[in-house]
């Protein structure tokens, strides 16, 4: 299989070219800045030269925030780019595109309101709450892969992923967290080993599953050394508890990946 990888030289998307040339696959990488291909997805010509020939797409390219850029760039750069990826890649033909969302779809994440989930477990059912580009940049991303997938009958997975870290830079991320759980608080102290992702767009590319599915893809842990349902009641007192998560569970519900995916996270930080 032939695969399209964007963001190539990103964090994930590093990961995911090495993972997917170990399992055999051929991955042609593109990259806005460096890369085998480069050029802005936002320009339709760039996008049909990077698809062309292709079998499946893993699209990962994005402004992976709302700080570094005003909310109108985040915003327009992550949605017109992932319309071109998926329109293109449903009219040429391409039956599967892993489009690569966020846990910031919930709009917890970067709110500047504090929210809270409303309910827990967190399902992929679970409405959009937020008030940042970024995450609403993601839930438009979803619901242009619905509806692609439904315009050329082809399979979109959108993988919700939280904070993706391994070495150093988990190291960096869990620091805070340990010595004040607040500090994850928005965060909802998800997190995924960067190997772990990787797989999971494996899985996805392969899956037999058809439509577009939306799946959370999260460690079974948290990021924290205090057990969830201590810090659901200490910083999220309002959330209703429909299960109490046991010891360090984490609060999103990721059993939807386990059975579409057939997918378990392998490598922990404890």
């Amino acid at each position: 299989m032939k695969v399209l990888v964007t963001g190539a030289n990103g964090t994930l998307g590093t990961e995911v070219v090495a993972h997917l040339r170990s399992l055999g696959f051929f991955v042609r990488e593109h990259d806005r800045v460096l890369g085998a291909m480069s050029g802005d997805l936002r320009d339709r010509d760039v996008v049909g030269e990077a698809l062309a020939g292709v079998d499946a797409v893993v699209h990962a390219a994005a402004i992976p925030e709302p700080i570094s850029h005003p909310p109108h760039e985040t915003f327009g750069n992550n949605v017109e780019s992932t319309f071109h990826v998926l329109d293109l890649a449903g009219r040429t033909g391409i039956p599967r595109v892993v489009n690569v969302s966020s846990a910031s779809a919930f709009g917890f994440a970067w709110s500047s309101r504090s929210v809270s989930p409303r309910s827990v477990p967190v399902t992929d059912e679970h409405p959009y709450v937020g008030d940042d580009a970024y995450g609403l940049s993601k839930q438009v991303g979803e619901l242009t892969a619905a509806t692609a997938s439904r315009q050329w009958d082809m399979t979109v997975v959108s993988l919700r992923f939280p904070f993706i870290g391994a070495g150093e830079r988990l190291r960096r991320h869990l620091g805070p967290i340990h010595a004040d759980a607040a500090a994850d608080r928005a965060g909802l102290w998800a997190w995924l080993h960067t190997r772990d992702a990787a797989r999971a767009v494996a899985a996805a590319l392969t899956a037999d599953i058809t439509g577009a599915p939306v799946i959370t893809v999260a460690a079974p842990d948290t990021t924290a050394l205090e057990p969830t349902a201590n810090l659901l009641r200490r910083f999220h007192p309002n959330t209703k508890i429909e299960r109490e998560p046991a010891g360090f569970e984490t609060v999103f519900d990721v059993t939807r990946g386990y059975d579409l995916l057939d997918y378990h996270p392998e490598h922990g930080w404890r």
